[in-house]
């Protein structure tokens, strides 16, 4: 429980961190363990302890597409906001690395708005923070070419791994890029004879001229 007073001093008051303790679940979840999922009910808020967590959405056509990352003391606003509103997820959460995380039940987040100022600053940060992330996102959609989009995807995945070895088929990306695993293929291909990256089985590696 040290460790996590320690994690949150910076953070939030430390009433608030004795409450977060004394309510909070501490949960270890492996890569690709799916934390959230499409149309079950939310009944917590996850903060991320260590590793990384990446949110999806899907379409009316079950195509899918990264909305944001979540890594050390960040949380899901869209989590809370349906715990809020007792909705059902619209969102996948899956499991990027090896992820620590505690939830906080649905019952304390609306309390703790009216009684702790780091709550509620928080809350807001997480919302302004997600609300620009999904900005980039549709702009990236919008306005850049996929080439660009693929570039931008490559370079999100080795920031948030810490690695320039990405481990994943041509297929899932093309899944959650929104897109055909042809057209993937291609482009990557195309990076490889740039000299960009070298192509291996569901392995991409990232040289220093990416």
């Amino acid at each position: 429980m040290s460790d996590l007073k320690n994690k949150f001093s910076s953070i939030f008051e430390n009433d608030l961190i004795n409450e977060i303790i004394a309510v909070g679940e501490v949960h270890s979840l492996k890569e690709g363990d799916v934390i959230m999922d499409y149309g079950k009910s939310i009944h917590f808020m996850p903060i991320i302890l260590s590793g990384t967590i990446r949110v999806m959405r899907k379409d009316e056509e079950d195509r899918e597409i990264i909305l944001y990352y979540l890594s050390d003391n960040e949380s899901c606003a869209m989590a809370y906001a349906c715990c809020m509103e007792a909705k059902r997820s619209e969102i996948k959460a899956i499991a990027e690395d090896n992820v620590e995380l505690i939830t906080i039940p649905h019952n304390k987040l609306d309390e703790w708005l009216f009684k702790y100022p780091s709550w509620k600053s928080y809350v807001f940060s997480s919302f302004t923070h997600r609300f620009n992330e999904l900005l980039k996102s549709l702009e990236s959609v919008a306005f850049h070419k996929l080439d660009e989009r693929l570039v931008n995807y490559l370079k999100n995945k080795s920031k948030v791994s810490g690695k320039t070895s990405i481990l994943l088929s041509h297929n899932q990306i093309a899944e959650e890029m929104g897109t055909s695993r042809v057209v993937i293929s291609r482009l990557l291909k195309q990076l490889e004879n740039d000299k960009k990256l070298i192509l291996y089985r569901n392995e991409i590696k990232l040289l220093s001229t990416f």
